[in-house]
């Protein structure tokens, strides 16, 4: 059969994200970004976030068919995100895509927002093939997963607490540095010294799971003493020093899950892969291992409609049923 071509929707936070594909193949992706609309809140505020969601979504939708040069019914399917996620952005995104696809007569695919993460670097990389280990880290998630086969995924690891996103946005607010904590946070790290301050690294005797809890209070501690005393450090060796902190972690358990499988592909998906240090660890010890890395670019690790597609793309090869016009979202959907 010829490649299917699939529209993706994603809606699961504060991202509206339309794609259209083509087996693998982008041939469009549009986004519209919340960021500034939730800056002044210093975090997404759910409510505005799906009201946001319901402005977007049609004219992205046409944007995404226009810019593909194709109409709505030459669509072999349609794809929108799930869960997890907020529940009312997801069915900003869910119920447009289902309305859609039934008004045309195509098939309806809700997808799990982490298994668009895990399969966002088939969209770059002709290769990715499993079995692989992918670390999957975001604003809500970080998790280590074993890829056996597309669709069969074993999650070896997952945060206990925080994920690695959320601290980042946690302590870059509580330093005056902004909203999105992370893209802040790697800023103001480049030029910074990691080794000015040795943050804790949690959960070293559990080698798949994270906890970034504990790093969030171990660094309000030490700021707040630091300022007492008068020894504060420079903001950007305390940004590079959470950073380190927060890669080390990543970058552990993601190849302790490779020694313990034994595969040789580690890929990655989510906002926090956009990072540049954790991006640089990642190859560092990849290459140091003759393992193959496959990390997106940054704009196919955040949240984006391409990667729901392209799951959605293989669930057509397949012949896999539809998801049941009678379905809802699932905030809590579990990888697996």
């Amino acid at each position: 059969m010829n490649e299917p071509i699939v529209l993706g929707i994603e809606t699961s936070c504060d991202e509206t994200g339309v794609a259209v594909i083509e087996g693998t193949d982008v041939r469009s992706s549009v986004l519209a970004s919340q960021t500034d609309i939730h800056a002044r809140f210093g975090g997404v505020v759910p409510e505005v976030a799906a009201r946001a969601h319901v402005e977007a979504i049609r004219p992205l939708v046409h944007q995404a068919l226009s810019q593909a040069g194709i109409y709505s019914d030459q669509l072999d399917a349609v794809a929108a995100t799930q869960g997890p996620g907020l529940a009312g952005a997801l069915m900003v995104g869910f119920s447009f895509g289902k309305t859609l696809a039934w008004s045309l007569g195509k098939p309806f695919y809700g997808i799990d927002h982490m298994e668009g993460h895990l399969s966002a670097p088939r969209l770059e990389f002709d290769g990715y093939r499993p079995p692989a280990v992918v670390l999957l880290a975001s604003g809500g998630h970080s998790q280590v997963a074993h890829v056996e086969e597309w669709g069969d995924y074993e999650v070896l690891g997952a945060t206990i607490d925080d994920a690695a996103g959320e601290a980042f946005d946690k302590l870059a607010r509580y330093m005056g540095l902004g909203y999105p904590g992370g893209p802040a946070i790697d800023r103001e790290a480049e030029v910074g010294d990691p080794t000015a301050v040795r943050f804790p690294r949690a959960l070293s005797d559990r080698p798949y799971d994270f906890s970034f809890s504990g790093l969030k209070t171990s660094v309000v501690t030490y700021l707040n003493k630091a300022r007492d005393e008068g020894t504060l450090p420079e903001r950007r060796d305390v940004a590079a020093s959470i950073q380190e902190a927060i890669v080390d972690v990543l970058v552990e358990k993601t190849f302790n899950a490779v020694d313990a499988t034994g595969v040789d592909v580690v890929a990655g998906g989510g906002g926090v892969l956009s990072n540049r240090r954790l991006r640089a660890r990642l190859a560092e010890e990849a290459t140091d291992r003759g393992v193959r890395l496959l990390v997106p670019e940054p704009s196919l690790c955040t949240d984006n409609g391409a990667m729901i597609a392209v799951v959605a793309s293989q669930r057509v090869i397949e012949g896999a049923a539809p998801t049941s016009w009678a379905s809802d979202v699932d905030p809590g959907l579990r990888l697996g």
